[in-house]
């Protein structure tokens, strides 16, 4: 039996690193739980075939809300699956086009003065783990490239639900997703 995390090799690089700090956060709110926890943001309105493609791996607040990554094709990385945001309070948004852009969003300076505080020395240290293994840096907020192609992905997960949804969960989820209600 393997203690791997997951079949993902940026997620156990990432639960490794997380291990390390003894339980201080870096980013507020994040946290990693069971890989592929059974979590169903469409409380129960989603068929098994459905909730299959998407994999839960950590929480994105303190309050519950949480990433999953979606399987939206067959590719085999994945690493390279958009990671979708389901909020507490029912948000829900396609937050980085793949991890390595999650990674990036997570190095972003927290906007609250105390969490600056309470997390800078992890935080620093998270920058060096993120340069070291990735090359990567926090995300400039100047930066727009994956724009367009976080677009793309919104509209996609607004596609793909439409399959099984209908009702309340569909208006609800274009509402979050800020997209229009397909009419029949």
């Amino acid at each position: 039996m393997s203690n791997t995390y997951s079949p993902v090799p940026e997620l156990n690089l990432l639960k490794e690193f997380q291990d390390s700090l003894g339980g201080q956060f870096f980013a507020p709110g994040f946290e990693l739980f069971k890989y592929d926890n059974d979590l169903d943001w469409f409380c129960g309105d989603a068929p098994d075939a459905y909730l299959d493609r998407l994999i839960p791996f950590a929480y994105a607040t303190s309050a519950g809300s949480y990433y999953a990554l979606w399987r939206c094709d067959d590719r085999t990385d994945l690493a390279t699956l958009p990671v979708l945001f389901f909020g507490d309070e029912g948000d829900l948004r396609v937050e980085a086009c793949h991890l390595r852009g999650l990674f990036r969003l997570l190095a972003i300076e927290p906007e609250d003065p105390e969490d600056r505080t309470r997390l800078a020395s992890a935080r620093q240290r998270y920058h060096v783990w993120l340069q070291q293994n990735f090359g990567l840096t926090p995300l400039d907020n100047s930066e727009d490239a994956d724009r367009e192609l976080l677009a793309e992905y919104t509209r996609r997960f607004g596609a793909w639900v439409s399959e099984f949804a209908s009702g309340d969960l569909l208006t609800h989820v274009f509402g979050a997703l800020d997209l229009d209600v397909p009419t029949p």
